[in-house]
C-alpha cells in the first residue's frame, strides 16, 4: 500500500490510497465537495430504455406472429412482455454494471405486476359500474325494495333498500360480537404466552382457511335445526362472525407483536400494571393496525353470500327486525338478480354489486378517519384539545405552587 500526499493550489490536502492498482480518492476538509450521485428518481436514459424496449418487443412479437402460426391476444401480450424484459436488460447493460442490471430488471418486473393488479382492479370496478349504470341513476333504486316490482318491471320500479339495510344490520351485529372477542383473544396470545396460547394460535391460523359454506352450515345445524331458531339476520350475523373472527384475531395478533417492547418496559418501570400497560400503551400504539384488522374482517364478512343464504333466507321486502323473519344482504341480492335472464334484473344485479363496493369504500373511509393516525400523530382537534389541557395543567400547577408557598410562609413566618 502506498500513500501519496500532494498539496493542491488552495493549500488543501488530498489523500490518495492505492491498493492493488485501484486508486480510491478520499475527500479531506477544505477540498471541494464531490458531487453527490443521484440514486433515486427517473433519468432520461431510463425513460428511453423503457420506451425502446416496449417498441422493440411489440415489433419483434408482431414479426413472429406474422411469420409463425401464432394467434391470440393473450399469447401476444405474454411473448411481448418476455421480449420487453430481455430487450430492456440489454439496453441497461450498455451503461450499467451487472448489479444495476439485476436491480433494474427486478424493479421492472415488480412494477409491471403491481400495474397488472391495479389494472385488474380498475377493470372490475369500471365494468361493474358500466353494467349497472342504468339502475344506479334511478333514485328509487336506493329508496324502494322489490316487494312491488317483478322481473319484467322497468328499472324505475323497485330497489335494493331492503338489501342495504339488511347488510348494515347484519354486519353491525357481527362487529359487536367479533371486535371484543377478537381483540381480547389477540391480547391473550401476545401478553400471556404459553402452551394454551400456542394451541389457540394454531387453531386460529387453521380457521382462517375455513370455507364460508362450512360456517353457514355450522350455524344452520347448531342453531336453526337443533334449537328451532328461525332464519333471520341474527343467525346470519353469527355465521359471518365465525368467518370474521379468525381473520381479525390473526391480523390483530400480528399488529400487537409489532409494538416495541421498550414501550412496555418503560410503562412497567414507571409502576404501571399489566392491564394498565395494555390499555394505555399497547392498544393506543397499535390503534392504526387494529383498525386495519377490523377493516379486513369487515370486508370479508360483508361480501359473503353462502352463510347469508343458509341462515337468513330470502325476502323481497324490507325487514329491520334482525331476530324475526328472513333478511337479505347485498351479496345475496346480487346473486338473485344476475341469475335472472331479464336484462333489467341483470342491470339491478350489477348495480347492487356497485352499491356494495361503494358501501365498503365508505366503511373503509370511516375506519381510516377513526383510527388511521399512528401513535403520537394527533389530528388538529386532538392537538388543540391537548394544548388546552396543557394550559389548564400549567395554571393548576402554578396555583398549587402559590398555595404551597403561602402555607410555607404561614408555618415559618417567612414572607
Amino acid at each position: 500500500m502506498s500513500i501519496d500526499i500532494r498539496p493542491t493550489e488552495d493549500t488543501t490536502t488530498s489523500v490518495s490510497t492505492s491498493v492493488d492498482s485501484t486508486t480510491v480518492s478520499h475527500w479531506s476538509p477544505g477540498a471541494p465537495e464531490p458531487r453527490a450521485r443521484k440514486v433515486g428518481g427517473l433519468r432520461r436514459t431510463d425513460i428511453l430504455a423503457v420506451a425502446g424496449a416496449g417498441i422493440g418487443s411489440v415489433g419483434v412479437t408482431a414479426l413472429l406472429f406474422t411469420i409463425l402460426p401464432f394467434s391470440g391476444a393473450l399469447g401476444f401480450i405474454l411473448i411481448a412482455y418476455l421480449f420487453f424484459i430481455a430487450i430492456y436488460a440489454v439496453l441497461v447493460s450498455l451503461d450499467e454494471s451487472k448489479a444495476a442490471i439485476r436491480d433494474r430488471v427486478a424493479a421492472t418486473i415488480i412494477h409491471s405486476i403491481a400495474f397488472l393488479m391495479l389494472l385488474a382492479l380498475v377493470f372490475v370496478v369500471v365494468f361493474t359500474v358500466i353494467r349497472g349504470w342504468e339502475a344506479l341513476v334511478n333514485v328509487n333504486f336506493y329508496t324502494q325494495d322489490m316487494s312491488a316490482a317483478g322481473p319484467l318491471d322497468p328499472l324505475s320500479m323497485g330497489g335494493i333498500l331492503h338489501a342495504i339495510v339488511g347488510t348494515l344490520i347484519i354486519i353491525a351485529i357481527a362487529l359487536v360480537i367479533v371486535i371484543p372477542l377478537g381483540l381480547a383473544c389477540a391480547i391473550f396470545l401476545n401478553e400471556m404466552p404459553g402452551p394454551f396460547a400456542r394451541i389457540v394460535r394454531t387453531i386460529t391460523e387453521a380457521m382462517t382457511a375455513l370455507p364460508s359454506i362450512v360456517a353457514g352450515l355450522f350455524i344452520y345445524a347448531s342453531l336453526i335445526l337443533a334449537f328451532g331458531v328461525q332464519k333471520s339476520g341474527f343467525a346470519a350475523a353469527l355465521a359471518i362472525s365465525v368467518m370474521m373472527l379468525p381473520i381479525m384475531i390473526r391480523s390483530a395478533d400480528v399488529v400487537l407483536r409489532l409494538v416495541p417492547g421498550n414501550l412496555k418496559e418503560a410503562s412497567y418501570a414507571l409502576g404501571a400494571g399489566q392491564w394498565s400497560t395494555i390499555w394505555r400503551v399497547t392498544l393506543p400504539t397499535a390503534k392504526s393496525g387494529l383498525m386495519t384488522s377490523i377493516i379486513l374482517g369487515t370486508a370479508l364478512g360483508i361480501g359473503e353470500t353462502a352463510p347469508v343464504l343458509l341462515t337468513a333466507g330470502f325476502t323481497a321486502s324490507l325487514n329491520v327486525n334482525p331476530v324475526e323473519g328472513p333478511m337479505i344482504a347485498l351479496p345475496l341480492a346480487t346473486w338473485e338478480f344476475v341469475k335472472s335472464p331479464e336484462p333489467s334484473m341483470i342491470a339491478r344485479g350489477f348495480g347492487t354489486a356497485a352499491a356494495l363496493m361503494i358501501l365498503v369504500l365508505i366503511l373503509f373511509i370511516v375506519a381510516r378517519i377513526i383510527g388511521g393516525r399512528g401513535a403520537g400523530n394527533l389530528s388538529p382537534i386532538q392537538a388543540r384539545r391537548a394544548k388546552n389541557q396543557s394550559r389548564r395543567d400549567l395554571a393548576r400547577m402554578e396555583s398549587n405552587r402559590i398555595e404551597d408557598k403561602t402555607v410555607f410562609a404561614n408555618l415559618t413566618g417567612i414572607t
